[in-house]
């Protein structure tokens, strides 16, 4: 299973839920069987690690996502990856937007695929304080967790712990 979270800027929503997807899957002993990246629909960033809160409030939760580093989603992800999981209904309309012909990855909100909210997203914190990037925290690591468990019971993948 390949999952790539995609978020505007890739500095703060997607590198956030990147760490806590890899975190809650590494200790559901799923880590080495699902790939885990993000991205981001524009490229103002690339290159760039995560906002220096989003690495703080990450980092206060025990997930280290310093080494990350933002990319802008690429033809190339639509075959990649399997899953395409956005922040929220603008990055969903922009992936849509921007799959090739050769697109083989299904796209969908992150927190609606993790069957948390239908239709939720994940506020972007960028123009806001630590308790908007805790917010976000909060939102992904839930959806994480909800993740560990979709693919526990072979949701999409037919990933089982061994």
């Amino acid at each position: 299973m390949r999952l790539l979270v995609v978020c505007l800027g890739n500095i703060c929503r997607s590198p956030m839920a990147e760490g806590a997807l890899r975190a809650r899957l590494a200790e559901a002993g799923l880590g080495p069987r699902v790939e885990v990246d993000s991205a981001g629909t524009g490229d103002w960033h690339v290159g760039e690690p995560p906002d220096r809160r989003a690495i703080a409030c990450a980092r206060g939760h025990g997930v280290d996502i310093g080494g990350l580093r933002a990319r802008q989603l690429q033809a190339v992800d639509f075959r990649r990856f399997d899953w395409l999981l956005c922040a929220d209904a603008q990055n969903l309309l922009d992936v849509r937007r921007s799959a090739p012909d050769t697109a083989v990855a299904d796209s969908a909100l992150l927190l609606d695929w993790a069957g948390l909210q239908p239709g939720g997203a994940v506020p972007d914190p960028y123009t806001g304080g630590r308790e908007d990037f805790e917010q976000v925290w909060q939102l992904v690591d839930s959806a994480a967790q909800a993740v560990v468990t979709r693919l526990s019971q072979g949701g999409d993948s037919g990933i089982i712990p061994t």
